[in-house]
């Protein structure tokens, strides 16, 4: 069989830095859109034209070997450079156009982020959109996502941040669960309830509150700091999900810590109602949320079109958003 000419190799060489990205055959068919059976013969018709091993291929992954790794390092940047500038030339003609590739967490996409979309796609219908919901936060470099979609106190310096909307936490509970166990009048009061929370990492949980309105006393002596207590709770239930603490919440099992726009309808419908609304959860989720993207000096154009609309979709906050699904009666 004749060997490829090595001007045919270039498409190989661009598949072998984004297997090195990936780490097997399976993600980097996926990421270039092509079968895993044709990952692998590309990658075969480039070791034989090299005449050295590239790959080193176990059960659960794969490796680069010295001279697959040396060929990665020298070629990579510049495949970059050239879809970089094929994007930029693209961008020139016409309208925004082409694959957009959006992650963001799994409650606020389901019912914030995809309700609106439509009105995205019908303005734009020569973009594509891929939207991966995950709470996991990806390596956008290395994943290929042109956005992220974050509730964050501080986005990375080395990403382009742009600001949708304020968010904050509430605290909340059915009226029949408080008619059993009580309504607390003070964070310390928590302590006895079953508190359904968000597990972080391996700390023991706790939730923090500031209080809203200082006393008079407090005013009068000229404390301008609010009050902050920090509580440890417990409770039957921890998930990293809020759709999951709300919807536990609704059925009366406990008292939630939630971000904001998981619980507005259902406070809105009076199925939850506020508890401690005297005191302001702090630490819990952040306070912004935010579109980012890491730097580069072009940006395309279906990114740029997809920001200016979610600016305005997310202009008048989460309360005058899209409403959620309707919830189960508490």
């Amino acid at each position: 069989m004749n060997e490829p000419k090595t001007n045919a190799l270039w498409s190989h060489l661009h598949w072998l830095t984004v297997l090195a990205q990936q780490g097997s055959y399976t993600a980097a068919a996926a990421r270039l859109g092509v079968s895993k059976a044709a990952m692998s013969q590309h990658m075969a018709e480039l070791e034989r034209s090299a005449g050295v091993a590239l790959v080193r291929r176990t059960t659960r992954s794969v490796q680069l070997t010295e001279a697959g790794q040396r060929l990665v390092d020298d070629t990579q940047m510049q495949f970059e450079h050239i879809a970089q500038r094929f994007a930029e030339v693209r961008d020139l003609a016409g309208a925004p156009r082409g694959l957009l590739r959006v992650t963001a967490p799994v409650a606020l996409a389901r019912q914030q982020l995809v309700p609106r979309l439509a009105d995205f796609l019908r303005a734009y219908p020569e973009v594509r959109l891929e939207l991966d919901m995950s709470d996991r936060l990806a390596s956008m470099t290395i994943e290929g996502f042109d956005l992220a979609i974050r509730h964050t106190a501080a986005p990375p310096d080395t990403h382009v941040a742009w600001t949708l909307c304020a968010t904050h936490s509430v605290l909340v509970a059915t009226r029949s669960y408080l008619r059993r166990h009580g309504e607390p009048q003070s964070p310390q009061d928590l302590r006895t309830h079953n508190c359904l929370h968000y597990p972080r990492a391996h700390d023991a949980p706790v939730w923090t509150f500031e209080q809203r309105n200082p006393t008079r006393a407090a005013k009068a002596a000229g404390d301008q700091v609010a009050q902050r207590v920090t509580v440890p709770v417990s409770g039957s239930l921890s998930a990293n999900n809020s759709e999951a603490l709300r919807d536990a919440a609704l059925t009366g099992l406990g008292i939630a810590l939630l971000p904001d726009f998981s619980a507005q309808a259902s406070l809105r419908a009076g199925k939850l109602m506020q508890v401690l609304p005297q005191w302001k959860p702090v630490g819990a989720f952040a306070e912004q949320l935010y579109a980012i993207r890491p730097y580069s000096p072009h940006v395309p154009r279906a990114v740029t079109a997809f920001v200016g609309f979610l600016r305005e979709a997310f202009s008048g906050g989460f309360e005058e958003g899209i409403e959620a699904p309707s919830d189960q009666a508490g």
